[in-house]
C-alpha cells in the first residue's frame, strides 16, 4: 500500500508488484475560496480523508489489509502538516501489521510513475532526462537508473505551476488557475501578446520575473481599458502558456545538447498541460526525441506513483523505521 499526502490531495493506492490495483484520490475543495492552498486547512482535511481513502483503496483492490507486504509513504518534500498526517498513518499501519515501512521522495515518484505497468504504455530506457514540473517544483533530472538521479537544473525562485496559478489569479480566474489558463489558451492566439523570456545561466529556471511582467502588463492595459481582460482573455491565456512552454522547452533542448540524451520523460501536475504535451509531441517529430508523458491520473499527485517507488525499494530491501520523520525540504 502507498500513501501520498504532500500537499492538498489525500491518496492511497494498492499495487501488486508494479501493477496498480487501486488508486484513490480525495481532493480538497476548501482551498478554492482562498485562491490558494491554506496549509492548516490542508492538514485538517487530510486527517478527515485518510481513513476513508485507505479503506476505499483496499475495497477496490479487493484485498484485506493483512495481505499487505509493505507500506510506502511520501516523506517529502511538501507541506509539513500534510506530510505529518500521511507519515504518522503509514508508520502506525506498518507497526500494527508488522510489515516493512518504505519512505519515498515525492519528485522521484513523479519521475518513476512512467514505470507503472499499464497497457499500451511504453517505459523510458536508461539513461533519460526527466522534466518534473508542478506547483512546487521545476527540475531537470539526469536519470541513470531507478534510484540513481541527479538534478542538473532547477528553478531559482518560483515553480512553473505557481507561475500559471498566480497569472490566473491576476486575470481573475478561479483556483486552481493552471487548468483554467490551459482551457482558454486552446482558443486563443499564442503570439497575440509578447512576454519576456528570462535569461538564466546553465539549465536553471526562473519564473518570478515573468509573473511580474504579466502583472504589470495587465495593470497597464486595464488602466486604459477596464474591459481588456474580458475582451482578450483567450489571447492572454494563450500568450502566457506559449511563453511558459517556450521557457521549459528551451532549457530542455539545451539539456539534450549538453548530455546527448534524446529520451525525455515529463512528470508532475503541469505535465497535464496541453501546451506542454503538444510541444513534446512536436519535438518527437522535429528533433527525433523519444518522449514519454504519463497518463493524466499519474500527472497530478497520487499514491500509485509512490507505490511504484515503494515496490522498487522493496525489491532492494530498502526500508526505513519508526524514527523516520517528514521533511518539508528534501533534496532529490
Amino acid at each position: 500500500m502507498a500513501i501520498e499526502s504532500s500537499c492538498d490531495d489525500t491518496s492511497a493506492a494498492v499495487l501488486r508488484n508494479s501493477e496498480v490495483l487501486s488508486n484513490v484520490v480525495a481532493t480538497q475543495k476548501v482551498h478554492e475560496a482562498y485562491g490558494g492552498i491554506v496549509p492548516e486547512l490542508a492538514s485538517r482535511a487530510h486527517q478527515q480523508n485518510i481513513v476513508p481513502v485507505v479503506h476505499q483503496a483496499l475495497a477496490i483492490a479487493n484485498i484485506d489489509k493483512k495481505q499487505l507486504s509493505a507500506i510506502a509513504f511520501t516523506r517529502g518534500p511538501g507541506l509539513l502538516g500534510s506530510l505529518l498526517v500521511g507519515t504518522s498513518f503509514a508508520k502506525s499501519l506498518a507497526l500494527a501489521l508488522e510489515i516493512p515501512l518504505i519512505e519515498v521522495h515525492h519528485m522521484q515518484a513523479h519521475i518513476l510513475a512512467h514505470f507503472i505497468d499499464e497497457e499500451d504504455s511504453g517505459k523510458p530506457e536508461f539513461p533519460f532526462l526527466a522534466l518534473t514540473i508542478s506547483g512546487g517544483h521545476t527540475q531537470l533530472v539526469h536519470v541513470r537508473n531507478y534510484l540513481d538521479m541527479e538534478v542538473i537544473g532547477e528553478t531559482l525562485d518560483d515553480a512553473v505551476g505557481e507561475a500559471f496559478d498566480k497569472s490566473a489569479k491576476v486575470l481573475g480566474l478561479s483556483y486552481p488557475g493552471g487548468p483554467m489558463i490551459d482551457k482558454y489558451a486552446q482558443k486563443g492566439d499564442p503570439k497575440a501578446f509578447a512576454f519576456p523570456i528570462p535569461k538564466m545561466a546553465d539549465l536553471n529556471f526562473s519564473f518570478s520575473g515573468l509573473k511580474t511582467s504579466i502583472l504589470y502588463f495587465i495593470q497597464k492595459e486595464t488602466a486604459k481599458n477596464p474591459g481588456f481582460v474580458k475582451e482578450n482573455l483567450e489571447d492572454i491565456c494563450a500568450s502566457i502558456q506559449y511563453t511558459i512552454v517556450r521557457i521549459l522547452m528551451e532549457k530542455l533542448e539545451k539539456a539534450v545538447r549538453q548530455t546527448g540524451i534524446t529520451t525525455v520523460a515529463v512528470g508532475g501536475g503541469v505535465s497535464a498541460n496541453s501546451g506542454v504535451r503538444s510541444a513534446l509531441e512536436q519535438a518527437s517529430l522535429d528533433k527525433g526525441w523519444t518522449c514519454f508523458i504519463p497518463k493524466l491520473e499519474y500527472c497530478t499527485d497520487n499514491a500509485a506513483m509512490i507505490g511504484i517507488v515503494g515496490y522498487l525499494k522493496y525489491l532492494e530491501g530498502n526500508f526505513t523505521d519508526q524514527k523516520s520523520t517528514p521533511l518539508a525540504r528534501y533534496s532529490l
